[in-house]
C-alpha cells in the first residue's frame, strides 16, 4: 500500500461520522470502507485483499479514534 493509499484511506475515516464507525459490525464496516474508498479511487483485486486486511487488523483502532470524537 502506498502512502498516498493510507493517507487516503486515514482521511476518509476521519471524516467519517462517528456514529457510522462504531455501529457497524466489523464485516460491515470493512466493506462499507471499501466501497467508500473504491469511489475515490480505482483498486485493482490485490490493492483490494490487502487494504481489506490492514482495515481488519486496525478497526480497533478505528473505533477507538471514532469514540473519542
Amino acid at each position: 500500500m502506498t502512502p498516498t493509499m493510507l493517507r487516503q484511506l486515514w482521511s476518509l475515516i476521519e471524516t467519517t461520522q462517528s456514529n457510522l464507525l462504531l455501529k457497524l459490525d466489523d464485516p460491515s464496516l470493512v466493506q462499507w470502507l471499501l466501497k467508500q474508498f473504491k469511489q475515490q479511487r480505482a483498486l485493482n483485486h490485490e490493492e483490494t485483499n490487502i487494504l481489506s486486511d490492514y482495515l481488519s487488523n486496525r478497526l480497533s483502532l478505528i473505533r477507538e479514534m471514532a469514540e473519542q470524537r
